[in-house]
């Protein structure tokens, strides 16, 4: 009896370790699962990371490169204002006066 009620608690301590072991197992599936997942993810926002600074690379030298055709137009205006501002200005009002007379022409064939 001794050896018998020796088995069967050998057995039930053999089945609550069992019931550890598949629960252990599955845990550890799950784990597995979701380190996979959070594996995948992390490739893939390491990939999105590295096109997004490609494209922001490409930006700055296209930024860059607008930077320096922009500052060549201000270098010319700059040119431009430097000449006689007098000559501009009588320019200027000789242009006005002859839009204000072809203005006045076309009123008046009217």
């Amino acid at each position: 009896i001794g050896d018998g009620g020796s088995a069967g608690n050998y057995g039930y301590a053999n089945s609550g370790y069992s019931v550890y072991e598949e629960e252990n197992e599955r845990l550890t599936e799950s784990l597995r699962t979701k380190v996979s997942a959070i594996k995948s993810l992390s490739i893939e926002i390491g990939t999105e990371v590295k096109n997004q600074n490609k494209m922001l690379s490409e930006m700055d030298n296209d930024f860059d490169s607008t930077g320096g055709l922009l500052g060549a137009t201000m270098g010319r205006l700059r040119t431009i204002s430097r000449g006689s501002q007098t000559k501009l200005l009588c320019y200027m009002m000789l242009f006005a006066l002859f839009v204000f007379f072809v203005i006045y022409w076309i009123i008046k064939l009217r």
